[in-house]
């Protein structure tokens, strides 16, 4: 079987993981955010060897130049070789805030005790103020 010389875009960008949806690959050449050489693309323009693909995916700005043409989605490691990635490095201002001690893992779950006191401390509370655990009992 010959290799292809020519692909759509929509599916050249979900092919090499660039969206994660060939819709919304799709979606985002009809809305104006995709240019093969600096010229808008419609979801059914072709690239070819050497182009120039510009992408916007969110706030992110992606750009590459197609090494080879794939149709079928392929595995992050096959499709990093279909492509050079020109993209500008995201700045770590846009990622979020660094908040030592107080940024948690998404699912990590419940703070224990101990990063709660490290938490309350970096925010300048007292951790062990109000909190008197004889409370209540007489002291016989």
């Amino acid at each position: 079987m010959s290799q292809p010389t020519s692909t759509r875009v929509d599916k050249w960008l979900w092919s090499v993981r660039a969206f994660k949806t060939r819709t919304s690959a799709g979606d985002a050449c009809a809305s104006g955010k995709v240019r093969i050489n600096g010229e808008p693309a419609k979801p059914a323009s072709k690239v070819v060897v050497g182009d120039r693909v510009e992408a916007r995916r969110g706030a992110r700005q992606l750009v590459f130049e197609v090494t080879a043409i794939v149709e079928k989605r392929v595995g992050a490691a096959v499709a990093a070789t279909c492509y050079v990635d020109y993209s500008p490095v995201e700045p770590q201002a846009e990622r979020g805030p660094a908040i030592p001690g107080g940024a948690r893992d998404r699912g990590a779950g419940r703070p224990t005790k101990r990063d709660r006191r490290v938490i309350d401390q970096l925010r300048g509370r007292d951790s062990g103020a109000g909190h008197d655990n004889d409370a209540g009992r007489d002291n016989d």
